[in-house]
């Protein structure tokens, strides 16, 4: 044991030192595999004035119909009932994971009603201005034409390569376009497939991905310890370095995200500051990339917040991502409704940030009737609104109201909660061009009165010369007092429960 965990440690060194010579080399340019040299890092403009994307937040995991996390959780016969019906469900369906696991689902994803020059006509109706496709889950399968690795849509499943066809349908369409990696967390969250049955007639029986044969999808087992969200593990942090190089280098995306914090600390920051340069190469040294991962950006990138909302305007431009219902298609699954996303896009868009929506798909690929119907009223809503969104930025406060009290509700990775209960004194603002709108997150059941706009409030030095709402042509009654900006509740409300009015200003 002593003999194979020294081996184990010069392994580890000897990985690391070739590591930090093949990262010198792939940071060559502006940006270094460094803090400070991240901090170079100037927002793009594309991405400050995007405000809304779509995520497809799909792959082989969808094919069960059991939502996320289905290539863990099958091999887990004892836990959480949110665990442990995946194995049933898996061993009822497909048999038991010592002889049928996740290499098995693989081949039963065809992607046949997959039409993603259609879903981008329609994502762009729907007013996104990015659209991200999977680049890979944490089951280590990967959409995109690899030569490193096997286990690809190419050669498996659809036998398409699922990256470039989105990327070429975003292009069409004239979005900006982005992938998500999730393998940095793929080698210990797949550690489930190394176990085995703890009872029943199959206890001690290896799952398949004890065998050796299918290593490259299931990986190694890991060393003991080496346990958490992120491996430890010096080879496995090279080897991501190189699977997502390939990745940049073969697409050259817009966006690039990380389900994690900033991967492996340095080998992270090679990778960070290859993208960078590479992307200022091809842009002939202006740089339009953005990366996003979950922690603090501190001017080096975009930082994303899963499931939940920053409380505050922030310095630097961020994102939220969630999705629409669960991350991969569930029979059954409840959806967000479009008044619930709406909310959510304005409160974060008037903090400085971005929403990615992840809108799920069937196996199949294609939309059910409810997130259709879903995506056309958010579409017939940024019609009318889209003015009050697009290029705008923060105002001097983000908004006034109940939800901006001091102790709100969390969300489930961080920041504020993101699908939160609006009331008709809420209000959110943005500002562009020199004027200010102001959304009211609830339908207003009687005036509508904005204090940060009262003649003595600290945000209000100038008079306001004229109000009116968006989508209608009704004349707005209002008296800018002392205390508060009163603005009579409108007699024509719109269907949607987010109503947004434009202030100008005498000059």
């Amino acid at each position: 044991m002593k003999n194979h965990t020294l081996n184990f440690v010069v392994v580890l060194l000897l990985s690391a030192n070739v590591f930090m010579l093949s990262a010198q080399e792939s940071t060559e340019g502006k940006f270094k595999a460094t803090d400070e040299s991240l901090k170079q890092y100037q927002y793009p403009a594309w991405f400050r004035d995007a405000k809304f994307g779509i995520w497809a937040h799909w792959g082989p995991q969808a094919v069960p119909r059991q939502g996320d996390w289905y290539a863990r959780k099958l091999y887990m016969q004892t836990g959480s009932n949110w665990e442990t019906e995946t194995y049933n469900s898996h061993l009822k369906t497909y048999g038991h994971p010592s002889v049928s696991g996740y290499k098995d689902i693989i081949p039963l994803w065809k992607a046949e009603k997959w039409n993603p020059e259609e879903l981008m006509k329609l994502y762009k109706r729907v007013g996104a201005k990015y659209f991200v496709s999977m680049g890979t889950h944490h089951d280590n399968f990967f959409l995109w034409n690899s030569k490193i690795h096997r286990w690809n849509s190419i050669n498996m499943g659809p036998k398409k390569d699922v990256v470039g066809l989105w990327q070429k349908a975003a292009q069409h369409e004239g979005l900006r376009f982005g992938v998500s990696e999730h393998l940095a967390a793929s080698y210990t969250w797949f550690q489930t497939a190394h176990g085995s049955d703890k009872t029943g007639d199959k206890a001690g029986v290896p799952y398949d991905g004890n065998d050796p044969q299918y290593e490259d999808l299931y990986h190694a087992k890991a060393e003991p310890g080496d346990n958490g969200w992120l491996t430890i593990n010096p080879v496995w942090q090279k080897e991501w370095f190189n699977c997502i190089e390939e990745l940049i280098d073969r697409y050259h995306p817009d966006f690039l995200y990380s389900d994690s914090k900033l991967p492996f600390e340095n080998t992270g920051r090679s990778m960070i500051a290859h993208y960078y340069n590479q992307d200022m190469k091809k842009n002939n040294g202006k740089l339009e990339a953005v990366y996003t991962c979950k922690e603090p950006s501190n001017g080096r990138f975009a930082q994303d917040v899963e499931r939940g909302v920053l409380d505050s305007i922030s310095e630097f431009p961020w994102q939220t991502d969630t999705s629409i219902g669960d991350w991969y298609y569930r029979t059954g699954q409840k959806y967000k409704t479009s008044d619930e996303v709406i909310q959510m896009l304005v409160d974060i868009v008037s903090k400085n940030g971005n929403l990615l929506l992840n809108v799920v798909q069937t196996p199949e690929g294609d939309l059910e009737p409810d997130v259709l119907n879903i995506l056309e009223k958010i579409a017939d809503w940024t019609k009318v609104n889209g003015e009050a969104i697009y290029g705008t930025r923060p105002w001097k406060v983000y908004g006034e109201g109940p939800s901006t009290n001091k102790n709100q509700e969390k969300g489930q990775f961080g920041g504020v909660k993101d699908i939160r209960d609006y009331q008709p004194t809420d209000l959110r603002f943005t500002t562009k061009d020199g004027v200010l709108y102001i959304f009211c997150m609830n339908a207003p059941t009687e005036g509508i009165q904005v204090k940060s706009l009262g003649k003595l409030s600290a945000y209000s030095k100038k008079a306001i010369a004229s109000i009116s709402m968006l989508g209608s042509k009704s004349k707005i009654q209002w008296k800018q007092g002392e205390g508060e900006l009163s603005i009579t509740k409108p007699a024509d409300l719109p269907s949607s429960k987010v109503i947004t009015f434009a202030v100008t200003f005498k000059k």
